[in-house]
């Protein structure tokens, strides 16, 4: 299994993708925090106080929504890459349990993934540590239950890329499943999301569950526990890591 793992971060250094759509996911980070802390003072605002621990912790989980999305393309990439420039063939021939291929992707996306949460969880403490101290709001970074929002994070940018691997074992096509990926995480989930005669199930939905795991609090959105909302993540990432991983054992490489 080692040697798979070996061969897939090889494939994934060959490429500069993996550090533009770092740069990429740090970016959206640094404009989430920004916004945030910059109309923490308007009267409108959706999220709570920074000085309360459900503001802080809204703060930091927004760490997850400047990665998980695009390290699940980065996945997805890294599967149906093999298809698009037909070196599913020779991969397989080398290894032919193809389960063992897709079980190294997994894990080589997967650690990806914590990678970028923890960039982006760095992110947003240097930015936001001195903002809100010249602000007088006390930071602790230990405190307010940041931690568990950290553990949210990372978990949740993890089962990400899980998905991302799954899903494009599953269509193998990487314009479909990129394309079908953002499109449903920055268009269609929130359209949904924004009905409140349907948020009973919505809250059940991969975003939800998301921002649930790593404890966003909105005013104008109800999430499950986090402990429940990252119950309901994981059962994502395996359904597409199991199905992904069958489709691909069972259909044929060309």
């Amino acid at each position: 299994m080692r040697p798979l793992i070996a061969a897939e971060v090889h494939k994934l250094r060959s490429t500069r993708l993996w550090w533009w759509l770092l740069l990429a996911s740090m970016a959206l980070t640094a404009l989430y925090v920004t916004l945030l802390i910059g109309f923490s003072d308007d009267p409108d605002t959706l999220t709570a106080p920074l000085d309360t621990a459900a503001g802080q912790q809204t703060l930091f989980a927004v760490a997850s929504g400047g990665a998980n999305t695009l390290v699940a393309v980065v996945a997805a990439i890294g599967i149906t890459g093999e298809f698009r420039h037909r070196t599913a063939t020779a991969t397989f021939l080398t290894t032919p349990q193809r389960r063992k291929v897709v079980a190294a992707k997994l894990a080589t996306y997967a650690t990806v993934g914590a990678g970028y949460a923890v960039v982006c969880l760095l992110v947003v403490a240097a930015i936001a540590w001195p903002w809100l101290s010249a602000k007088d709001i006390d930071l602790t970074l230990l405190g307010n239950g940041l931690p568990g929002t950290y553990a949210g994070v990372v978990a949740d940018v993890t089962i990400f890329a899980v998905v991302g691997v799954g899903l494009g074992a599953l269509l193998r096509n990487q314009v479909a499943t990129v394309v079908g990926l953002l499109v449903y995480r920055f268009v269609a989930e929130p359209m949904l999301t924004a009905v409140p005669a349907i948020s009973d199930w919505t809250a059940y939905l991969p975003g939800s569950a998301s921002a649930a795991l790593t404890q966003v609090s909105l005013s104008t959105q109800n999430y499950l526990d986090p402990w429940l909302g990252g119950l309901v993540l994981a059962a994502y990432g395996l359904l597409f890591a199991v199905v992904g991983t069958r489709v691909s054992m069972r259909r044929d490489i060309t």
